[in-house]
C-alpha cells in the first residue's frame, strides 16, 4: 500500500522554495471512503503550488487521485497558507 502523503509531499516538494516549510498532513473524515490531505505551506509557495486560475492545483489532484486507486479510495487535496 502506498503513502499517499508522502506521495503529494514528493509531488509538491520540487514547487516549492522553503521546502522546510512545507507539510502534508491527514484529517479525520466522516465518510470512510474519502481521504482528506491538506498542504501547509507560506502564502507564496501556496500560490505556486495552486497556479494561474487552479491550474496546477488541479493537476497535483489529478495525479493524487490516480494514486489513491490502489486504495480504493476519493481523495481531496485542500492548500492552506499560514
Amino acid at each position: 500500500m502506498i503513502d499517499l502523503e508522502k506521495t503529494l509531499l514528493d509531488i509538491c516538494l520540487p514547487l516549492v522554495d522553503d521546502q522546510k516549510a512545507l507539510s502534508v498532513k491527514t484529517m479525520a473524515t466522516t465518510n470512510e471512503n474519502e481521504i482528506l490531505l491538506y498542504v501547509y505551506a507560506n502564502s507564496e509557495d501556496v500560490a505556486r503550488l495552486i497556479g494561474r486560475k487552479g491550474i496546477m492545483a488541479s493537476s497535483i489532484r489529478q495525479m493524487m487521485s490516480i494514486a489513491a486507486r490502489d486504495v480504493h479510495k476519493r481523495i481531496s487535496v485542500k492548500f492552506e497558507a499560514y
